[in-house]
């Protein structure tokens, strides 16, 4: 007998991002546990792989079609897992008079996407319709709860994860020096790593302008987006495009920043920490669940690049292979994606029992 209900998790494109990857964790791991688990996006994108793993239901996120797609789709179901925005309204909308429950993962900081009062009540509405709502931190679900006076025991808080066995800290200097070499990164001297999607939020400037005062550092920058291109070239700045696997970058570098200005739980912090690279991060939303000031690395004020750039000089002058050891043992303890699912499956038996 399969194990647990039968799961569709629903992402808004087939492309790598921080929510599709949480999605593709969590679905390759419920099948590896014999759990009944799908994946589906509600749109195509130009950026996603020709191979990718989640069939396009319909033609954009709530064209007609597409909400008829997600219906058949979710009546082969148990439960649906609304992973980002997008497919909330969708759910919320598209699954009326199925019978089948959702929930929704909120992943980002809802003090960002919902400022306006038009898009608070509406993304409340489309709450209320959901079974349940996964927060990825406690502080998250404050937020939910407060913001969009959801019921308690609607709002369970489940962190993000990553399978721990996918990142590993690197062997020894000659590894770290391969690594280097299959991207093109300088042999000797510090190398900073930034991933992410090029996009204004992420404040890759921010990085760059603190890369200035530290004439000595190497920048490595994986991802695509819309601002690709509108860097200037630099001999430090070296632009790698969206890498299939991060794992070789963190094996390369001796820190991750991220520079952001609004944040969730972001994924790459958990992976870096898990590949035992300290972090240098702007304390938005709630980075500092992954990044401990001082203990696993650094947090600064969004927006200084002075503070940015003082941080990344004290982490890389400083003891790392004791914050990487403390990074990788935080991260196994809190976000390892074991236990992560096991929390998951908890909640989705309970969301739809007896199923």
């Amino acid at each position: 007998m399969a194990d647990g209900p039968r799961v569709l998790h629903l992402i808004t494109d087939p492309r790598g991002r921080g929510a599709q990857q949480l999605a593709r964790d969590l679905h390759t791991e419920l099948l590896r546990r014999g759990a009944p688990s799908t994946l589906r996006s509600l749109q195509p994108h130009a950026d996603a792989p020709s191979d990718h793993d989640a069939p396009v239901l319909g033609p954009s996120r709530h064209h007609p079609a597409t909400l008829r797609a997600l219906r058949a789709a979710a009546r082969q179901a148990d439960v649906v897992v609304a992973h980002g925005s997008s497919t909330l309204q969708a759910c919320a909308v598209g699954l009326l008079g199925t019978g089948v429950p959702f929930v929704y993962v909120n992943i980002g900081d809802p003090r960002h996407w919902t400022a306006s009062l038009s898009r608070r009540l509406r993304v409340g509405a489309f709450l209320h319709r959901a079974a349940a709502v996964s927060a990825i931190s406690d502080g998250a679900r404050t937020v939910l709860l407060e913001r969009f006076r959801l019921p308690a025991r609607k709002v369970r808080t489940i962190p993000n994860g990553r399978a721990a066995d996918r990142y590993r800290p690197a062997a020894d200097q000659a590894e770290r020096e391969a690594a280097r070499a299959q991207l093109g990164l300088p042999r000797q001297g510090p190398v900073v790593a930034w991933i992410g999607a090029l996009a204004p939020e992420k404040r890759l400037d921010l990085a760059l302008d603190a890369l200035d005062r530290l004439p000595d550092v190497h920048l490595a920058v994986a991802g695509d987006g819309p601002l690709s291109g509108s860097f200037p070239p630099c001999d430090r700045v070296h632009l790698l495009g969206r890498l299939a696997d991060p794992g070789v970058l963190y094996l390369a570098a001796d820190v991750l920043l991220l520079s952001s200005d609004s944040e969730g739980v972001p994924g790459v912090l958990i992976e870096a920490a898990l590949a035992g690279l300290p972090a240098v991060a702007t304390d938005v939303g709630w980075v500092g669940d992954v990044v401990l000031d001082g203990r696993t690395g650094a947090l600064v004020r969004p927006g200084d690049p002075v503070a940015l750039a003082e941080a990344l000089g004290g982490v890389l002058s400083g003891d790392r292979t004791a914050l990487g050891a403390a990074a990788r043992a935080h991260a196994l303890e809190r976000f390892d994606l074991a236990v992560v699912t096991d929390s998951w499956q908890r909640l989705l038996r309970q969301v739809a029992p007896g199923r």
